[in-house]
């Protein structure tokens, strides 16, 4: 019996090496292959030399320090970075038990009764005693066509597209970490500028009330001194405001409090980002997490349909086992104990109207997770795109926003000699002063832009590897 056993063991595994899943080729990508080209992208180019996104470790492209401890805190402590991390050893423990139906579970078992029972021929009650040990298998289903092996498979992708999601929420934590620390030193550069401002529009609020009260200034100089000063004071409040949320941001995405000392001043403090180039083909965007992720998911989904086409075919099981039995205790294991049992069944599907619409919901599944994937990719060649034109012009919008600031810095300077000389009155000051204000935060706004656009070429091109 025992060879017998291993015979039908040896060919279910060879013939469960046989499955149903259709033969799975990986999609055209539906982008074009070389990135846009025009006005917008003529600077895009990087520096020669330049590495790809996805080979350069974020420690070599944050060379800020205090930006690259506040990343370390986030990859220990960060919440939904572990609960992604969690996600992912969930879904390997569910690839092995789906696995593990490809092998038979071998329990042993022991049973013992006793009862008093009539016999048939004998006179009175009597006492019938049974014992057994016995090692065996029970519905061992033999994966002839490998429904099961295509389930397993199934598994087995979905554990890897739980992975690539698990480094996506990395590279997300990376970018959003950078940006709420580019943010709070944006914002606290603006709350210096508003301070300067409001130091600036309080003196000479000083000035112009003297010159009121001896009578050489009219009263409307001094209230519209007085609407400049008020908004400086609430340009001060709203940039202490935003520099606290960004500060309480910072720390919710550390998972941890961030110590006084790693935050950022303002953005000049900020050491520059390396380089990355996005390279000749959108080729690049293949090996995206998010990408490889929905075509792991593309691969399950494929796996199905092997499981549906094998539910059309003959189920097989076995039950067997092997071992002693005796009618008393102490006759337990000795000579001539020895009993075995095997039960194969097969169950052959005649007419099940379920096994059809499961296929077709199968091969549904399939095409909604095909579409997904290329919706997967042709999004990410968008973010690319956006981000290499902003590269290609940001530069000029740079250079031009700071003439505008020395330009209308000039022209505070003139106006407002004009106006202590008497040639020119206040308003033209107030306008001025009100244009220049607005550029220097148009300039801070810029630079926070070209800082942001950096990571978030560096993140869209796949990096944000250890």
């Amino acid at each position: 019996m025992i060879r017998k056993f291993l015979w039908l063991a040896l060919a279910a595994v060879v013939l469960g090496g046989c499955t149903m899943t259709p033969k799975y080729s990986r999609p055209s990508a539906p982008i074009p292959v070389d990135w846009p080209s025009g006005p917008a992208y003529k600077n895009a180019a990087a520096s020669p030399g330049a590495p790809l996104a996805e080979d350069l470790p974020w420690r070599d492209f944050f060379t800020d320090v205090k930006l690259q401890e506040i990343i370390t805190t986030a990859l220990e402590n960060n919440r939904d970075l572990r609960l992604a991390t969690l996600n992912v050893e969930r879904a390997r423990a569910l690839y092995r038990i789906q696995r593990a139906e490809l092998y038979p579970a071998v329990e042993a078992g022991a049973r013992a009764s006793r009862e008093r029972v009539h016999l048939s021929g004998t006179k009175g009650l009597t006492t019938v005693e049974q014992y057994g040990v016995n090692l065996g298998l029970t519905a061992w289903e033999i994966d002839f066509f490998g429904r099961i092996r295509s389930l397993a498979q199934s598994a087995l992708e979905e554990y890897f597209a739980t992975a690539q999601g698990r480094r996506s929420a990395q590279i997300l934590l990376l970018a959003e970490i950078a940006n709420a620390y580019l943010t709070l030193a944006s914002d606290r550069e603006n709350l210096k500028l508003a301070q300067s401002t409001l130091k600036t529009q309080q003196d000479a609020y000083n000035l112009i009330r003297r010159r009121f009260e001896v009578g050489l200034a009219p009263e409307l100089d001094l209230r519209q001194a007085q609407t400049r000063l008020e908004a400086a004071r609430v340009d001060v409040a709203l940039y202490t405001e935003l520099a606290a949320q960004d500060e309480n941001a910072l720390n919710l995405l550390a998972g941890a409090l961030v110590p006084a000392a790693l935050l950022p001043q303002e953005l000049s403090t900020i050491k520059p980002m390396a380089e990355v180039t996005p390279g000749l083909s959108s080729e690049v965007l293949l090996g995206r997490p998010d990408i490889l992720q929905a075509e792991s998911l593309l691969k399950a989904a494929n796996a199905n349909i092997g499981a549906a086409r094998a539910a059309f075919f003959p189920r097989i099981s076995l039950t067997s086992a092997f071992g002693t039995a005796s009618g008393d205790l102490g006759g337990l294991f000795q000579s001539g104990s020895y009993v075995w049992n095997y039960a194969p069944r097969l169950v052959l599907p005649i007419f099940d109207a379920r096994t059809w619409s499961g296929l077709k919901a199968t091969r549904v599944e399939r095409e909604i997770a095909l579409t997904k994937y290329e919706k997967a990719i042709q999004t990410a060649f968008r973010e690319v795109a956006d981000a290499l034109a902003t590269r290609g012009t940001i530069g000029d919008q740079l250079a031009a926003q700071q003439s505008l600031v020395e330009a209308t810095a000039r022209a505070y300077q003139l106006s407002n000699a004009r106006y202590e000389k008497g040639i020119d009155i206040y308003l033209t000051v107030l306008d001025a002063q009100r244009s220049l204000y607005a550029a220097q935060q148009g300039l801070i706004a810029t630079r926070l832009a070209q800082l942001a656009n950096q990571v978030r070429l560096y993140t869209v091109l796949g990096g944000g590897s250890d």
